[in-house]
């Protein structure tokens, strides 16, 4: 068993590779290079050392996942037989995909990795634009820029701008957040004398240029103003507003004066799915972010928990529930995940009988929703009908105590016995998967369509509807029900 050396060639100019880089070289029974695109090749060459290249492998590997792993692979299989001395352009630790993999291996495998080091391109592109990292830097890579998040307050450096098409990608992604004229700067071979070329231009224009290489990086300076506002904006002007010189109105605001503003904003949502109105939907769903980040904002002010303790806790929750997509359990259906979930929140939650379940449905909620999820609750204990004719047949024995009481002036039974039948219908709607609450508000919307049609045709005839009979406005109402039903039937 060998051991490896995995040795930095710097940006590119043989006066950055350091001494013990040139005689670890020197030295080595096998030298394995990624690549010889890289100027310091030559002068290596020129010391007369007998080394391979990973070349081939980029020609033959259809990703560059496969690539990167199948040279790893190969540097692990020599080692198994002797030292090795494995040389990248730039830091080994810096940008370089095959090392990291390499170290991973090696350690479970137990085989000896030593690193050498060198100037990185990200040392060289800094010197070369004159840029201070304190001010915040990221480092980002080219190949792998769709998954990868920018940050626009900081300096981005791009590596392995490849060629044009990986220029395409890293623009397209780009320009999710930067206007299409801010000005960037593309950098091929930095701090290599004879070879550097610095390139300001703007974001649109960065694959347009023919010279694009393996040398090339893109750098990205810090801007003020972004296209799109990402979470972290949202939490940044909520802390701006409710701040030392903020909005007297936002710094006002507690737990208590805001609960009729996330219970609005939620019905708006609701609203905006209904309507099919997307942008609005967009809008609304904002108002109710809005309204997680304010609280976040408030307890944040008290000492009680911030913005990322809840969605640290969300994160932590949906993790630990889908135990069948994050740990080993089976779920098939929709109906195995539900139970799946219940059963893990009695655990947490330390519920110990059902009763305690039920307790735990919100009383805030609306009665009709509570009262749904109370019997759907019950139900998965078996509390429950056969079918829905047991359903119905309950509804008509609470129809038949209301009327035995109504005409009474008992208003405490007369309340009992509507609110027993309205808890049976409820239960009907269950049977027929059909959410009460949302049934009711159609319902409702539809009577007031039906209620316009009148008021409008009494208008057209001249009637005030305070003057009208009941018999006319009902003639009305059934001319309203066959309206909607021609219309229905044209559709």
């Amino acid at each position: 068993m060998g051991n490896i050396t995995i040795v930095g060639l710097g940006p590119g100019s043989f006066d950055d590779l350091t001494l013990r880089a040139v005689r670890e070289m020197e030295n080595a029974k096998a030298m394995f290079l990624r690549t010889r695109k890289h100027p310091t090749v030559e002068y290596i060459e020129k010391l007369g050392l007998i080394f391979k290249s990973f070349d081939e492998e980029y020609d033959t590997l259809s990703t560059f996942e496969d690539v990167y792993m199948n040279i790893a692979q190969k540097i692990i299989e020599a080692a198994r037989i002797e030292d090795v001395v494995y040389a990248v352009p730039g830091h080994p630790l810096v940008a370089e995909d095959t090392v990291q993999r390499i170290l991973k291996i090696s350690e479970d495998e137990g085989i000896k990795v030593s690193i050498v080091s060198s100037v990185s391109f990200i040392d060289a592109v800094i010197g070369s634009l004159s840029i201070d990292p304190i001010e915040g830097l990221k480092v980002l890579d080219g190949l792998q820029i769709k998954e990868q998040k920018l940050d626009t307050a900081s300096h981005n450096i791009i590596t392995q701008v490849y060629n044009r098409r990986v220029a395409s990608d890293v623009k397209l992604k780009l320009m999710e957040q930067y206007e299409d004229e801010t000005q960037v700067i593309l950098i091929k071979a930095a701090g290599v004398p004879g070879l550097e070329r610095i390139e300001p231009m703007p974001l649109y224009e960065i694959d347009r240029a023919e010279w694009v290489d393996y040398l090339t990086s893109l750098y990205v300076p810090p801007i003020n103003k972004k296209k799109r506002y990402e979470f972290e904006d949202l939490i940044s002007v909520m802390e701006r507003l409710r701040g030392e010189d903020g909005c007297p109105w936002d710094k006002e605001q507690t737990h208590e004066s805001l609960k009729q503003y996330l219970i609005e904003e939620s019905y708006e949502v609701l609203e905006a799915i209904d309507e099919g109105d997307i942008d609005k939907f967009c809008e609304e769903l904002g108002d109710v972010l809005l309204q997680v980040v304010f609280h976040a904002s408030i307890a944040m002010d008290r000492g009680d928990f911030d913005i990322t303790d809840v969605t640290d806790r969300i994160t932590d929750k949906m993790i630990k529930r889908h135990t069948h997509i994050f740990g080993s359990d089976i779920c098939d259906t929709p109906d195995q995940v539900v139970d799946n979930w219940e059963e893990i929140k009695k655990k947490e939650q330390g519920f110990n009988t059902v009763t305690d379940t039920l307790r735990h449905v919100p009383k805030n909620l609306p009665a009709l929703m509570r009262s749904y999820k109370v019997q759907d609750k019950a139900a998965r204990v078996g509390f429950d009908w056969d079918s829905v004719e047991g359903a119905l047949l309950k509804v008509n024995e609470e129809i038949r105590e209301f009327l035995d009481v109504y005409k009474s002036e008992n208003y405490g039974k007369i309340e009992e016995e509507l609110g027993d039948l309205l808890f049976a219908v409820v239960n009907v709607c269950r049977f027929q998967n059909v959410m009460p609450e949302f049934a009711l508000n159609g319902t409702t919307e539809k009577f007031i369509k039906r209620f316009s049609y009148i008021e409008r045709e009494a208008i057209s005839q001249g009637k005030k509807m305070e003057k009208m009979t009941l018999e006319e406005m009902d003639a009305l109402w059934n001319a309203a029900k066959m309206n909607n039903f021609l219309k229905s039937d044209k559709n």
